[in-house]
């Protein structure tokens, strides 16, 4: 096997692999608008040509909502799943659009050429990088370099409804050493990087309520309790003065930062300064003994999300609310469990309340968080494959989001992920003008093949 020559065709290749991702995204599969459900049904049915044409067994499977696309490479060595979604945002509003959102093109930008449309990052613009290496690979020595998996959903900007379903039906078919995932981006638009760190999620949506009705405050201020008080004391006090959370064995299971991976992070120069001042914010919130970075990546966090109560029009009203509400969200790292963390939540609050106040709770069930061990040699053969085709050296990064897929591989495959993916900070995913650098479409297929190359040594 030959990676030169597979590298060689890809650059020799790259007009016609542009030919066929812009076939791809003129196809409008948006998956959260039922007019577009025959736009996803004929998106997955182009997925599932392009693949048989380089030899996989590939299929659509029917769901309650949008197909799956799934097609197996036959080889050695190990198995690798890799996993895309086809289905892609709205593309309101349309008027702040520059073109079609479904009419690609290449366009010049002073930072270099771009390929402009809806889904032109967010998701097809990655995944066809990996397919497009599949191909290279193909042509060039007959077979791919191992056996490989490859799932594509049409409903993961909709919540991905069938997704867990299908993949417990499907588990032994699906089940591999590892899996990829290229959902994410260059670190800062500039270092290539593997996620291994996703943090959970938990909400909590709840309404205090104290007198029976709205109140006069010159009959009832003073002697009445308002619920706006108890709510925003409560809300204050889930911070001490040092940024921390002061939920009881809130911290009980955030594990410690490895130091190779906080040198490797420090190694990154983060400024923090022009992130916060590109908001116009200055001074950094979080736990003051710990890297902005580590904030943002591997320390958990509780925040207000939204709050209101009493009169809020134009004008003056004054009035004791009968209720008040707030929004809470908690990223979750480690082994923190959301089930803990929603009750010791609610144990601060009901601790507020005076007699005969009462509180309404509004939930979704809680995500716990993901954690790639990078001890499975995969991590770091991936890494040095990525080193040697960009200029910087590439990083294990964290991702201070929740990426599910990532969970759900590990719940119920028992497989680790590898998150790897070429967007940039500035391609505009799920808003107007949507892009994908011409670089990193282009350099993207050339990591996957070095990558798999690289796996299967």
């Amino acid at each position: 096997m030959s990676l030169e020559s597979v590298l060689t065709r890809i650059d020799q290749e790259m007009p016609r692999a542009l030919e066929r991702l812009m076939e791809l995204l003129r196809i409008p599969s948006i998956s959260t608008d039922p007019a577009f459900q025959g736009e996803c049904q004929t998106a997955a049915d182009w997925l599932v040509a392009d693949l048989q044409s380089i030899g996989a067994k590939a299929e659509k499977r029917l769901t309650p909502g949008h197909p799956m696309v799934v097609a197996h490479f036959e080889g050695n060595g190990p198995h690798l799943l890799f996993y895309g979604h086809y289905d892609v945002q709205p593309v309101d509003p349309l008027e702040l659009w520059d073109r079609d959102p479904f009419d690609p093109a290449i366009e010049d930008t002073p930072a270099g050429k771009v390929i402009r449309a809806r889904g032109a990052s967010d998701d097809k613009g990655q995944l066809m990088t990996f397919i497009e290496a599949c191909r290279a690979w193909k042509a060039e020595n007959g077979a791919l370099p191992c056996r490989i998996t490859v799932f594509l959903e049409g409903e993961e900007e909709s919540g991905s409804p069938s997704l867990v379903p299908f993949m417990q039906e499907n588990a032994e078919e699906l089940t591999s050493d590892i899996a990829l995932i290229c959902d994410t981006g260059l670190f800062e638009s500039a270092v290539p990087a593997i996620t291994t760190m996703l943090r959970g999620l938990l909400a909590e949506d709840f309404t205090i309520t104290g007198p029976s009705r709205d109140l006069h405050s010159g009959m009832y201020g003073g002697i009445a309790m308002n619920p706006i008080r108890i709510l925003t004391r409560a809300l204050a006090d889930l911070h001490d003065e040092t940024g921390a959370v002061t939920l009881p064995g809130f911290y009980d299971d955030v594990p410690e930062l490895p130091d190779a991976v906080r040198a490797q992070w420090q190694g990154l120069n983060f400024d923090h300064a022009k992130y916060l001042g590109d908001v116009g914010l200055a001074t950094p919130a979080g736990e003051q003994n710990r890297t902005p970075l580590e904030q943002i990546w591997s320390r958990p966090t509780c925040d207000v999300n939204g709050i209101w109560g009493g009169y809020t029009g134009d004008g003056f009203k004054t009035v004791l609310p009968s209720q008040a509400s707030a929004k809470v969200s908690f990223r979750l790292v480690g082994q923190q469990d959301p089930d803990r963390i929603r009750a010791a939540f609610r144990t601060h609050l009901e601790s507020y309340l005076p007699d005969g106040f009462s509180v309404a709770y509004r939930t979704e069930k809680g995500s716990p968080a993901s954690q790639m061990s990078i001890d499975h040699p995969a991590f770091e053969k991936a890494r040095q494959a990525l080193s040697d085709e960009w200029p910087r050296a590439a990083a294990y990064v964290g991702c201070g989001g929740s990426i599910p897929i990532a969970g759900y591989f590990k719940e119920i495959l028992g497989v680790d992920s590898m998150l790897i993916g070429f967007g940039r900070d500035d391609d505009q995913i799920h808003s107007p003008n949507e892009k994908y650098d011409l670089e990193s479409f282009h350099k993207g297929t050339r990591s996957w093949a070095r990558i798999l190359d690289a796996l299967t040594r």
